[in-house]
């Protein structure tokens, strides 16, 4: 009788406990949140000759524009660009209000000329885009780094670490 009684005991248990994991629904908050509606807007993109771009403004020695990365495809696979600017201003500098954009989010017309450029303020080497025009997405675009998500993170990227968008 004990034996059917345990047995009975573990069996109402083992049932709560499925109902109980059944009925939880796991909903992502914070970063994961953003990550998850990031990659749908992302996905949802249409084809075409443009790229998406974030303006990535450090302080001013460093004299890249941002990260440019084709429809479609994650932040992660951005890649840090200097402009080459024959064609078009930049938007900050055609506005004469240097960083004012940092963090905004364009469409960006153009092409990569398959040259390497120098900055010597970050000691690093980016891939020459040549600016034809853009258009702006957002002011207030979703989060792509680290820094945006937790003041613990923005304070560990002093203003000389350069971010890579995750």
């Amino acid at each position: 009788m004990a034996n059917r009684a345990l047995r009975f005991i573990v069996g109402i248990d083992t049932l709560l406990a499925a109902f109980f994991f059944a009925s939880c629904e796991t909903i992502p908050t914070g970063i994961q949140q953003a990550r998850v509606t990031t990659a749908q807007d992302i996905q949802a993109e249409p084809p075409g000759n443009y790229f998406i771009g974030r303006r990535y403004y450090k302080v001013p020695q460093y004299k890249f524009w941002g990260y440019l990365r084709k429809p479609g495809q994650p932040w992660n696979t951005a890649r840090l660009v200097v402009f080459n600017e024959k064609e078009k201003l930049e938007p900050d500098r055609e506005q004469l209000n240097f960083g004012a954009d940092n963090n905004y989010e364009y469409k960006i017309y153009g092409k990569f000329s398959g040259d390497t450029v120098y900055d010597a303020g970050s000691n690093g080497f980016y891939p020459e885009f040549v600016l034809k025009n853009y258009e702006l997405i957002s002011v207030s675009p979703p989060p792509i780094f680290k820094s945006q998500f937790s003041d613990r993170a923005r304070a560990a990227t002093a203003t000389t670490t350069i971010e890579k968008p995750e």
